[in-house]
């Protein structure tokens, strides 16, 4: 009985050794377990992608995602740089280094997240062959966005611009414009409601999304056209410069770039956004 009884203690300690082991390899694993990190976004689809990434963060690394909803794009740099949350992701490239340039920052890409569609819509013609003398398109009035629109009109064939100005060209930069087109500039969240009185307006994704249309209602969509497309629309996961080698925000940016975030990406948006990211995979209907 005593034999019995040692063996059972040496069985009952080399578990409890294996489990220890187990539960503090599982401990290591999650490094960051407790932790808190507040991520800038603008309302919309971004929401949706989110919550999806909220959810596996706390589920799998312990990590809690708290989100700062922003309804325009002047606002999450701002708090970005001030301190006031840890990340933002809601802007391409372009837009984060005119921001920076325009405000002195320091603001950094720590990761790509997708390239949005720009599109132009429109309640009057069904495509951009369509336009006559003098009709007005709407942009959007931000440099980057602006001047992305500008580029897409031109990818059309409507326009020609001036191609030493890069991507952030402007309606003065349009060297050839034998239609005569008018530029309009207006707040990105307006662009929805000027169809009525435009020829077109070329809208972001997210905006078109909130305003009901869908980007198979556009006319015109640049990123039909991927091998043109400037690499500067990729949209990017931005923390501070001090902050760019951060374990717990690359953590972050890795739980992002997953089958989960690209699946999440694609349902927001109807297929609409793209994973941009290295090695993304590839979201088709098929994938549901």
């Amino acid at each position: 009985m005593i034999k019995f009884v040692q063996k059972l203690s040496v069985l009952t300690l080399a578990a409890s050794l294996l489990v220890g082991g187990a539960s503090q390899a599982q401990a290591q694993d999650k490094e960051f377990e407790g932790q808190t990190v507040t991520v800038g976004i603008v309302s919309g689809p971004a929401e949706d992608v989110w919550n999806v990434i909220k959810d596996k963060a706390e589920q799998e690394e312990g990590i809690k995602i708290e989100f700062e909803l922003f309804t325009d794009y002047n606002q999450p740099n701002v708090a970005l740089q001030n301190g006031s949350i840890d990340l933002n992701a809601f802007q391409h490239v372009a837009f984060l280094e005119d921001w920076n340039e325009a405000n002195d920052g320091d603001l950094t890409p720590l990761g790509y997240t997708f390239v949005s569609p720009m599109g132009a819509y429109s309640e009057k013609i069904q495509s951009l062959d369509e336009l006559k003398e003098g009709d007005t398109i709407a942009i959007p009035n931000d440099p980057t966005n602006g001047g992305r629109a500008i580029l897409a009109l031109e990818l059309a064939g409507k326009i020609k611009v001036d191609p030493s100005k890069g991507a952030l060209v402007t309606p003065e930069d349009i060297t050839e414009n034998p239609l005569n087109l008018q530029i309009e500039e207006l707040d990105a969240a307006q662009l929805a409601i000027s169809l009525p009185d435009v020829a077109a307006a070329f809208i972001n994704l997210n905006f078109a999304t909130d305003a009901g249309l869908k980007l198979s209602d556009a006319v015109f969509v640049d990123a039909d056209h991927p091998d043109q497309l400037n690499e500067k629309y990729k949209n990017v996961i931005a923390s501070r410069e001090e902050d760019k080698d951060n374990p717990l925000y690359h953590k972050i940016v890795e739980l992002y770039q997953s089958q989960e975030g690209a699946q999440a990406i694609y349902d927001s948006t109807n297929g609409g956004d793209k994973p941009i990211w290295e090695d993304a995979p590839v979201i088709t209907s098929a994938s549901h």
